[in-house]
């Protein structure tokens, strides 16, 4: 009997260090079988450790979810203060007959004629009155900066049919000047239509002068304009018109006998393309992508929370289910 107490003290004196040595596998596995020969790793063990690793992948997947709605709201500010331009083109058979407004001065409209696919023919009795065939009026009006300045200005119909090149070709004359170059002032608005219908033609072209950009041709040449049609949306919903032209310039070959100072302009006015330009301003940030990204991160806030509270009862549970065990082992040995 005495022999036996030794034995039972070692083993109680020693319990302990058995326990030290192997408490990192108590903790994170706590259902290693300590009294079997062969350490393995149970089914509770392996659950254990695969919740842990979920709970960081939880995480990590939250803290992506989390940067991306903060990149996603920045960008969304940032596409607030800066728009951007969206433009599309409108394909049309016909134009509005758009209204050419001459500021001839001195010079006197000899010629005005319609053509179509872009044929002009040649020129009989330059520099004398012809046919007028186009839709013409006569303004008078005040100068829209200066109070002072009277103006003069032939409004002339514009073309429309730009499938068949329909253009405006016109002739001017001027007779004497003092000065040493000579050009002829014009600009153009966007309906001829627009201008007849107007009760007041002259308060009309003032604020078409104040509105639209003016151009020049000069004397000596033909020169060849080709329109283009811009219209831009503004963001309190007002629509503005803008005329685009690409000119051309040929020199006029004189075969006529002419007095000093004699000159004579060439101007022809045709559509570029069948192509309206819309022009509009679009915010591109999608307040739905945010709030579906911000729900989806919440989703994800609260399956982790979920998930988290459940890995650590259950790691509780666990927990608790070992530290039962050692004591039921404790009491059976002691």
């Amino acid at each position: 009997m005495s022999k036996l107490l030794p034995s039972k003290c070692f083993g109680l004196q020693f319990l302990p260090a058995v326990e030290v040595q192997n408490s990192w596998r108590a903790d994170v596995c706590p259902f290693l079988d300590g009294g079997s020969t062969s350490t393995r790793f149970s089914k509770s063990c392996l659950k254990n450790v695969f919740s842990v690793i979920l709970l960081f992948i939880y995480l990590l997947l939250m803290a992506v979810a989390i940067f991306l709605v903060y990149q996603t709201i920045a960008d969304f500010r940032e596409k607030l203060k800066h728009p951007v331009m969206s433009v599309s083109y409108k394909e049309v058979p016909t134009y509005d007959a758009p209204g050419i407004a001459l500021f001839p001065g001195k010079a006197e409209l000899l010629t005005c004629k319609h053509h179509f696919y872009d044929y002009i023919p040649p020129l009989v009795n330059p520099g004398q009155p012809g046919e007028i065939e186009c839709l013409t009026e006569t303004v008078n009006y005040t100068a829209p900066f200066t109070n002072e300045t009277k103006k003069h200005a032939i409004i002339v119909e514009g073309p429309r049919d730009v499938k068949k090149r329909e253009l405006v070709f016109m002739q001017f004359h001027l007779n004497e000047t003092d000065q040493d170059f000579s050009a002829i002032d014009y600009l153009l608005f966007n309906s001829f239509q627009e201008f007849l219908s107007s009760p007041n033609k002259s308060e009309f072209m003032k604020v078409c002068e104040s509105s639209y950009s003016s151009w020049k041709f000069s004397g000596g040449f033909r020169t060849w304009v080709k329109m283009s049609l811009v219209k831009t949306k503004e963001e309190d919903s007002r629509e503005t018109v803008e005329f685009r032209q690409e000119i051309s310039v040929v020199n006029y070959i004189e075969r006529r006998t002419k007095a000093e100072g004699d000159q004579l302009f060439f101007v022809v006015f045709e559509w570029k393309d069948p192509f309206i330009q819309e022009v509009q301003d679009i915010v591109t940030a999608n307040p739905w992508n945010m709030i579906a990204l911000l729900c989806g991160v919440f989703l994800a806030l609260f399956k982790a929370a979920d998930f988290a509270k459940l890995s650590v009862k259950w790691m509780i549970k666990i927990r608790k289910r070992h530290l039962k065990r050692r004591s039921q082992i404790l009491n059976h040995i002691s």
